[in-house]
């Protein structure tokens, strides 16, 4: 009888530990779970100790309410001048109703991805190649805008997309390189002749610089010989003046007038001197009486000079 009894204490025992542990849940924070009472929705739980009633109610869904990245398949689209392009992406979501992602889809996950390959290839076949790798934002936001108004029914909000590569085929991928090999060599010549251009701008302006540096000197330097010819001549003219007054005022001295005469006399008979030196022929003056006189004169003025004894 006593083990009949110990036997049933440890089953009530037993049963209570389980009937505490189901009554009594600890969701953890950022998550979120999905209580069904008797197979019906019945509550959310949030983070933190929450009390059910075992046998009835049930945890039917779990979810984390962090922002899970999904990394969507690469696809092959077609772009709008019919070139195959593969592409793929990562998406980024979160959760935002627990209650709607239980029950809104099957499978949101898939859900999500499915509609963002369809969206994706929609977006690139509007597009020419070269406008896809140009309009990568305007894709991930197009993609996230279609996504977020459809995820929405399920409970999930969607944050973004990238595009984690575009590959278009092989052949493209050498004519792309072949184009940029021919754009680099066209702004390289594009610079090279700039800078001919530019060096023959400067070499002009130094020229031109230079003949005005030279015109300019060349106008100083005649200046200079013009002002100093100026007053050479200004400096003559006034020695001149100058030897003239000493004469003047010399002529008008007691016996200035009978000097210039004996001047006159020798310098005339010097240059008739030099005459005969410089020619055969002999020159004689055309009246020998003015010559004699003028030495007669020259004569006397000498005598007269002299000191009486």
């Amino acid at each position: 009888m006593e083990f009949t009894f110990g036997t049933v204490a440890l089953v009530i025992f037993i049963v209570a530990i389980v009937f505490v542990f189901k009554t009594i849940n600890v969701v953890p924070q950022q998550h979120a779970w999905v209580v069904e009472r008797l197979g019906k929705y019945h509550a959310t739980l949030a983070p933190g100790l929450n009390i059910v009633v075992p046998f009835v109610d049930r945890i039917a869904y779990k979810h984390s309410l962090k922002e899970i990245p999904l990394d969507v398949p690469p696809q092959v689209c077609i772009t709008k001048d019919n070139t195959q392009l593969q592409v793929d992406g990562i998406l980024y979501f979160q959760v935002t109703d627990a209650m709607r992602a239980s029950y809104g889809a099957s499978n949101y996950i898939q859900a999500i991805t499915q509609l963002a390959q369809t969206t994706l290839r929609s977006v690139i076949g509007r597009m020419e190649l070269d406008k896809t790798f140009e309009e990568r934002d305007h894709i991930n936001t197009t993609i996230v805008n279609a996504i977020d108004e459809s995820a929405a029914n399920w409970g999930v909000k969607v944050l973004r997309y990238e595009i984690k590569d575009l590959t278009p085929p092989a052949e493209i991928l050498h004519a792309m390189q072949r184009q940029i090999t021919a754009e680099r060599e066209k702004r390289a010549l594009i610079a090279a002749s700039e800078g001919r251009r530019q060096e023959a701008i400067n070499i002009a302006s130094g020229e031109r610089e230079a003949a005005i540096a030279r015109s300019e000197g060349e106008k100083q330097a005649a200046i200079n010989r013009a002002q100093g010819e100026a007053a050479a001549i200004i400096a003559l003219a006034e020695a001149s003046a100058s030897a003239l007054r000493q004469v003047g005022e010399a002529i008008r001295s007691p016996g200035g007038i009978d000097a210039v005469n004996l001047r006159v006399a020798e310098e005339y008979v010097h240059a008739f001197g030099n005459l005969a030196k410089t020619n055969n022929s002999v020159i004689v003056p055309a009246d020998m009486g003015d010559m004699s006189g003028l030495i007669a004169s020259a004569l006397t003025i000498v005598k007269s000079q002299k000191p009486s004894v």
